[in-house]
């Protein structure tokens, strides 16, 4: 039973996330730490990198690689950071600083700040993402974001090749500090076929977004995804 709720709520963040360019973790690492704290970070992770690889691969073309290539470089200093929320603090305090600054910048974005992909934005995106995806799993909002005015292939294949990557370097990250283990690696072969599921589901929402829905979808989700660390905080 704990195995088939964990993977319906997997399965619908695949959906999710192979539709608009992110979500997995955010839909699915609530649930997930309610059922068995356990499920996460690892094995979200390891979950997240095998979705992303799948979005890159349907999208390849569409990926903004120098985009990329800075937020990359600026998730190294943030994983260092969610690395040592794991192993030493409280990561739900991480968690609340994350999500402040998510809520801050969906609040102006609504308003009337338009945040571009500039090399100093991918930087600071970069660094939030990777301690917030680091100690949580949840790290696609602050990247996302500053594609909300791009296409819908634009978005989804971006942040994929981001994922891809950024997830494997949180992976060794977590493994250099002794996080990952043999029962994070099963848990995450039980859920995989759950997600593949999701990510088979979502061709059908991905058209539909595409006509015109990707940004008010990319807001919406950066702020559900705020506030379902402010919710993990919480119940830490």
């Amino acid at each position: 039973m704990t195995i088939a709720l964990a993977g319906l709520a997997v399965a619908v963040g695949a959906l999710v996330q192979g539709a608009v360019g992110f979500g997995l973790a955010l839909v699915a690492a609530p649930f997930l730490a309610i059922i068995d704290p356990r499920l996460l970070p690892v094995p979200m992770l390891i979950l997240a990198t095998a979705h992303a690889m799948l979005a890159l691969r349907r999208e390849f073309r569409h990926a903004d690689w120098t985009g990329v290539g800075w937020a990359l470089l600026g998730r190294l200093p943030g994983i260092a950071l969610g690395v040592l929320a794991v192993a030493v603090l409280p990561p739900r305090w991480f968690a609340v600083a994350v999500a402040i600054i998510v809520l801050t910048c969906v609040a102006l974005s609504v308003v009337r700040w338009r945040p571009r992909p500039t090399v100093p934005a991918l930087l600071v995106a970069g660094i939030v993402s990777g301690a917030g995806g680091t100690a949580s799993s949840i790290g696609g909002p602050p990247v996302a974001l500053l594609y909300q005015d791009a296409h819908g292939p634009r978005v989804r294949a971006t942040l994929g090749a981001y994922f891809a990557a950024g997830s494997l370097l949180s992976i060794a990250g977590l493994l250099v500090g002794g996080q990952v283990d043999a029962d994070a690696l099963r848990a995450a072969a039980l859920l995989a076929p759950f997600m593949i599921v999701g990510f088979l589901l979502s061709s059908p929402a991905r058209r539909l977004l595409d006509r015109g829905w990707t940004r008010p979808a990319v807001l919406a989700l950066a702020a559900g995804g705020a506030l379902a660390l402010l919710g993990q905080a919480a119940l830490a």
